[in-house]
């Protein structure tokens, strides 16, 4: 048994890519397809507050970003493979918990302690990418996983309303564990170890706090760790007030799922361009013009909006209004995600999965501050929720453009 669970070479690229944007969607897939029971959750456990349902999906969120500080230092002591199978049985644990949740309060704990085990799936993907690739090589792989990831966002409403219309919100969580299950078997199978015996480092805390104070200490890695939490904060914000302004603003009712989809499927063709534009024109000035271009549009978007521009319109224009606006959200994520992840790692290989521990925990967790608010701010219409992202992407954009005069040794590897 143990032979067979220790394979003798790597998988090929292609099925690399696939394998490790799998790991990253065990934290996608456990928010999307959830989306499509928040009435549900809200009729069972808080029918005087609805909104207080989004509180499931920052509870999961936060539990990631806490799991990360704990997976990553282990993976760098123990290895990749171990510490994934430590997050899958947390994960699993989470699953169960929530399937017998009595109160919301429970399920709120039960979907911490799944994401506790989800931040191991993300942490081992960006660890084994670090541990492989460099520099733009890594932005491009990184690019070809979002490719991939996106898929599982995508379908993931509809797999879930499937579920939950054949066996209820609680069937749901069993998917989530045969899911994990599932990804955790095959990379065993197929990934061996890929971290360097040179860089192991003694599981004491003391050496876990030097790692973490050298990761803080980077001005490099906290300057894109600030513009990773403003990027994910701004979809976190998005998909916590998806079903709301689909549902109740924009009136689609059970065809959510679908337009969910559509977003998600069209956006996606940004991960093979940025694969093939990194290469050539480098990390910073692409993600500079991917937040820029979020910057105008949501904000033109927004002041029309406010302005009532838009009030002598149908419903259907309102509906693909707001739709063509999310495509370019989700389209601007695929331009940055592996390439301001590339950035804040590259100085960090020897430590790579304490590094992606406190960069994904750090910005993981500040995210969930930036999208309760503006999931609680919702208004009947899609208004706050395209100004909190304007703001996520101004600064964004301010901190990658100050910092693309810098000549370094990164953009030309």
């Amino acid at each position: 048994m143990r032979r067979l669970f220790t394979p003798s070479r790597p998988p090929a690229f292609a099925e690399l890519v696939i394998l490790l944007a799998g790991l990253m969607s065990l934290m996608a897939f456990s928010i999307d397809s959830l989306l499509p029971a928040m009435p549900a959750f809200a009729a069972a456990f808080s029918p005087d507050a609805p909104s207080r349902a989004q509180l499931v999906v920052s509870a999961f969120i936060f539990g990631a970003g806490v799991g990360q500080l704990f997976i990553g230092p282990f993976s760098d002591s123990y290895g990749r493979r171990r510490a994934l199978v430590l997050g899958v049985g947390f994960y699993a644990l989470g699953a169960l918990m929530a399937m017998m949740a009595f109160s919301l309060e429970s399920l709120l704990a039960a979907r911490f302690v799944q994401g506790l085990g989800a931040a191991a799936g993300r942490v081992v993907s960006q660890s084994v990418t670090r541990d492989l690739f460099s520099g733009r090589a890594q932005a491009r792989v990184g690019s070809l996983i979002f490719t991939f990831f996106i898929v599982v966002p995508a379908i993931a409403p509809l797999i879930g309303q499937g579920v939950i219309s054949v066996v209820g919100w609680r069937g749901l969580f069993g998917v989530y564990l045969g899911f994990g299950v599932v990804v955790l078997i095959w990379f065993l199978l197929r990934q061996p170890e890929t971290l360097d015996p040179a860089y192991h480092r003694p599981f004491r805390l003391g050496k876990v706090m030097e790692a973490i104070l050298e990761v803080v200490r980077s001005t490099v890695a906290m300057r894109y760790l600030v513009v990773m939490t403003l990027g994910f904060g701004q979809l976190m914000a998005y998909i916590s007030s998806a079903q709301e302004i689909y549902v109740e603003a924009l009136g689609v009712g059970a065809r959510f799922p679908l337009y969910f989809a559509l977003v998600a499927l069209v956006a996606g063709t940004s991960g093979p361009i940025n694969a093939r534009l990194v290469m050539r024109l480098g990390m910073r000035p692409l993600a500079s013009v991917a937040f820029g271009s979020q910057l105008i549009f949501a904000t033109l978007v927004w002041a029309l909006w406010a302005a009532g521009a838009f009030d002598g319109l149908s419903a259907e224009w309102h509906l693909w209004i707001f739709i063509a606006w999310s495509i370019s959200l989700f389209f601007m994520n695929g331009l940055t995600f592996g390439n301001v992840t590339a950035l804040a790692m590259e100085p960090l290989g020897h430590i790579a999965g304490t590094a992606s521990a406190v960069i994904g925990a750090f910005s993981s967790i500040l995210a969930v501050g930036i999208a309760a608010p503006v999931g609680l701010a919702y208004d009947g219409s899609p208004k706050p929720l395209m100004l909190g992202v304007a703001i996520c992407s101004a600064v964004a954009f301010a901190l990658v453009w100050t910092d693309r005069a810098r000549d370094r040794t990164e953009d030309a590897t």
